[in-house]
């Protein structure tokens, strides 16, 4: 079967906000960030270290939550074509296609590395930093859990 793919700005920029802290990287450095904050706040608390510390630690913390939540997900949005246009998605139990007027993508199941769900999305990993997003809108539950099934089982 085939279902019309349209993608709504509001719910990519969510998904991308789910990709971006998902991002190894950005764990890491979130960790990183939050564990500077918390060790500054307890030696403010204690008086061994200046307030400045415990600032720096805090717009630090302000400044990274902004780009990975809004700055990242905003510039990537507007670069990509992508979403921008509306796809015809067909899937089978071998491969999965998309076609649009600016062209097509198709890729097998077994390609894929992972996959996740957000709740418009399904987020399809074809390498790190590789991956497609599927909006689950208009296509039905049934296929859905097809979907769910064919890339269980490979």
């Amino acid at each position: 079967m085939s279902y019309i793919v349209e993608y709504q700005k509001a719910q990519v920029l969510q998904a991308l906000r789910y990709h971006f802290i998902k991002q190894s990287e950005i764990k890491t450095l979130m960790i990183v960030v939050n564990v500077y904050a918390i060790a500054t706040g307890v030696l403010l608390f204690l008086k061994k270290i200046r307030p400045e510390l415990f600032l720096l630690g805090s717009i630090l913390w302000i400044v990274l939550l902004l780009l990975f939540w809004y700055a990242m997900p905003a510039v990537f949005y507007r670069k990509a074509e992508l979403f921008k246009q509306s796809w015809q998605f067909s899937f089978d139990h071998e491969k999965a296609n998309l076609y649009s007027t600016i062209g097509s993508a198709q890729w097998n199941w077994n390609e894929m590395t992972h996959y996740f769900e957000s709740p418009y999305f399904f987020h399809f990993y074809f390498g790190p930093k590789t991956f497609f997003l599927i909006p689950k809108e208009n296509i039905p539950i049934e296929a859905q859990q097809e979907i769910r099934r064919l890339i269980k089982n490979k």
